[in-house]
């Protein structure tokens, strides 16, 4: 970061946002991914749409990479600067604009947290209805360019469905505005749709118009079990689906209980352990609680479930999603190695016993957890005590490729929401045909023509 440069940044966004010293550029140069050494050579916050366009023409002329930031929620490195690059933080970007009661449509900048729209949603009677773990810290912005999943895709989908428009600056500096909130457009290809898990590789997001529902009559309820094994989880959903209207269905391990547990100083919410735990939620409306009940009694008398809770309250339902929701950090200290992979849901127990039959003999302690009703399995290998990280990562490559086989195998897919990055760029033929993959580059090569836009990401 020269002189000159650094001032021609500061004409554009002011001296104070513009940031080269050691612990910004360590903080702001690396998302939840501890893999990768963060090196960015400055960071820099813009304020406006037309600022991000001055940047990016600003790059275009120098050569300069850049790299967006929202949460740094992210787990597969995609918001990681390891090689020198500008990093654009979105953090001054968090303004919820106008909203529109009749179209039920808000106007949000990138960089507003999940949880702040969530919350505004529930002052206009309304719901923001994607929701994860990260939600308190996470940006608008990067669940859009990854796609953003989490617990409740089973019932409203992902961040796909709530995008009613975009306003982005491609890698040539152009601003588009995608769509403008419309719900019919019949005027050919849908490029707003084309930035939506592309990762910041195509452009970065600026604007978003979001579109908001009503919440579910009768608010909600949760079921914690305990369930001897996988095939009797996937019999668990089928029987809860037929009564009530599901809204999550996740699942984790006994030992992933144990993290969460040591963690967070929690009670354990059963006497007996298990194999694996579900937590399902489902919407309350009467007379949903009793068909719950009663699907409940059937799953016990058929011994797919041990023991069981029903929350009899909204605080009693939020403790359970603590269970489920606190296992990302309570592993976080392990360095995970992290496969978020998906399959459909009919083939989840088969997907995991063939993963379990290639772990089990090694020295690792996997961790499993993720919201099966959609199919998405989330495996963690939790990096021993007193091994080098160089080690552990060439001990997970090779079991990696083996673990991703047997997804390819079955059809699925090596990233259900957390997105390629870095850390599964070079798997990605595993999920994509190779005739794909080149589509891909050639969209990359009229939106990014100087590749400046998050290099390295996605595309091997």
């Amino acid at each position: 970061m020269n002189k000159q440069l650094r001032s021609r940044l500061a004409n554009i966004l002011g001296e104070k946002n513009v940031l080269t010293d050691a612990d910004s550029r360590q903080q702001f140069g690396q998302d939840w991914t501890r893999f990768f050494a963060p090196n960015p050579s400055a960071i820099v916050f813009p304020a406006s749409t037309e600022q991000v366009r001055d940047l990016v023409l600003l790059a275009r002329q120098e050569a300069i990479s850049l790299v967006p930031s929202g949460g740094r929620t992210g787990l597969s490195g995609g918001a990681v600067a390891q090689q020198e690059e500008l990093v654009v933080s979105f953090n001054r970007m968090n303004r919820i604009g106008d909203f529109d009661e009749t179209d039920a449509i808000v106007e949000v900048e990138a960089g507003v947290i999940t949880a702040d729209l969530q919350a505004f949603a529930e002052t206009k009677g309304l719901m923001y209805p994607v929701d994860f773990a990260s939600s308190g810290s996470s940006q608008l912005g990067g669940n859009i360019a990854t796609n953003a999943g989490g617990i409740r895709v089973l019932r409203y989908g992902l961040t796909r469905n709530w995008v009613a428009g975009l306003k982005v600056v491609t890698g040539a500096g152009e601003i588009l505005d995608l769509n403008k909130g419309l719900v019919k457009n019949a005027t050919g290809y849908d490029l707003r749709h084309l930035f939506i898990g592309s990762e910041g590789t195509l452009g970065f997001i600026t604007e978003a118009r979001v579109q908001l529902t009503q919440p579910p009559q009768g608010g909600l309820m949760a079921a914690l079990l305990a369930v001897p094994g996988m095939v009797d989880v996937i019999a668990i959903m089928r029987a809860f689906r037929q009564e009530v209207t599901l809204t999550a269905f996740e699942f984790l391990s006994d030992n992933a209980l144990d993290h969460v547990i040591r963690h967070s100083q929690r009670q354990r919410p059963f006497a007996n352990p298990s194999n694996y735990y579900v937590l399902l939620e489902f919407e309350a409306s009467h007379p949903a609680a009793d068909l719950a009940q009663a699907a409940f009694a059937s799953c016990v008398e058929k011994g797919w479930v041990t023991d069981g809770l029903m929350s009899q309250s909204e605080a009693q339902r939020l403790e359970f999603w603590q269970y489920r929701e606190l296992i990302s950090a309570a592993i976080t200290p392990f360095t995970p190695h992290k496969n978020d992979v998906s399959v459909r849901p009919s083939v989840v127990p088969a997907c995991l016993a063939q993963i379990e039959q290639l772990v089990k003999s090694t020295q690792f302690e996997i961790v499993w957890f993720g919201h099966i009703g959609d199919g998405n399995l989330h495996l963690n290998i939790l990096k021993p005590d007193g091994m080098a990280i160089g080690e552990f990562k060439q001990q997970c490559a090779g079991l990696n490729s083996q673990v991703l086989e047997v997804v390819a195998g079955l059809g699925g897919s090596i990233s259900a929401e957390h997105g390629v990055g870095l850390l599964k760029r070079d798997q990605l033929h595993f999920t994509r045909s190779s005739e794909e993959v080149n589509i891909m580059r050639a969209i990359k090569a009229v939106l990014d023509p100087d590749g400046i836009m998050n290099p390295g990401k996605l595309l091997p």
